[in-house]
């Protein structure tokens, strides 16, 4: 009677422990279904803004692109477009793999998963170290990119219509004039053709017409790089919390995925 009683007991406490694991299993798998689901989305809007980019004539990137004398390292950021393409499509098939892993409790693909997504992180831990060690290579880039920027406007602003189209969005959705500054546009030939004054977007807030005087008494607007500059700096921090949360992510990824691959392998064997 009390060996029975024992073997009931120690039947109920296994049924127990087995309950406790499928659920965590269950848990996991669900985490697993969600997290990549988000990646899957993540990745097609980012091809779709890829696609944009290179599809859009009228984009920044090809303005930058119509610069002339611009530095030639400057080509490897017009290539944006198609590293977006490739980052969606790498986040695409990551999501399809997780999803489908966890959903189908396929190893092949729960393994294949895990090594993508390690290669991402070995590959961002790359980017960043390279990030820091070049960049003083980056000023230099930015430096080179601004003097191409100047002699652009100088010879062109004023007179080339898709040159002047592309300045004249920047500055008002940037709400900033010329490049550095609004010296930029001096010998300009809009500056020449039009008695000395300078684009409207340097005079913000005024009716009057943007002349010397009126410049010189606005001190709310900046140069198109040094917004761009102080947007990134103010948002430095924010920045690299994404950047850390993504590799947190990446890392809690590579755990679940290894965790459902030896469940699911151990319960084949």
């Amino acid at each position: 009677m009390l060996t029975s009683i024992f073997i009931l007991s120690n039947f109920s406490v296994l049924g127990e422990q087995t309950d406790a694991n499928m659920g965590c299993f269950g848990f996991l798998k669900g985490m697993m279904f969600v997290f990549n689901g988000i990646i899957f989305l993540a990745g097609a809007a980012i091809l779709g803004v890829g696609v944009w980019i290179k599809v859009d004539s009228g984009s920044i990137l090809n303005f930058l692109g119509k610069i002339e004398n611009a530095p030639t390292a400057l080509n490897q950021v017009l290539n944006v477009g198609y590293l977006l393409i490739a980052l969606g499509a790498l986040l695409v098939v990551i999501g399809f793999l997780g999803c489908c892993g966890a959903v189908k409790e396929s190893q092949c693909m729960l393994l294949l998963f895990f090594i993508i997504v390690l290669l991402v992180f070995i590959a961002e831990v790359a980017g960043a170290v390279v990030i820091l060690v070049f960049r003083p290579l980056a000023d230099d880039l930015f430096s080179k990119l601004g003097k191409a920027a100047v002699e652009n406007i100088k010879n062109d602003y004023g007179t080339n219509p898709d040159i002047t189209g592309l300045w004249n969005t920047t500055m008002s959705t940037l709400k900033c004039c010329g490049f550095y500054n609004s010296s930029d546009f001096i010998n300009s030939p809009y500056y020449m053709n039009n008695k000395m004054k300078y684009p409207p977007q340097c005079c913000p807030d005024t009716h009057s017409p943007c002349n010397q005087t009126v410049v010189d008494n606005v001190t709310t607007i900046n140069g198109c790089f040094l917004k761009i500059k102080y947007l990134i700096d103010e948002n430095t921090v924010v920045i690299v919390g994404v950047a850390l949360g993504i590799a947190a992510l990446e890392i809690c990824a590579m755990a679940v995925s290894m965790i459902l691959y030896c469940r699911i392998k151990s319960t084949s064997a």
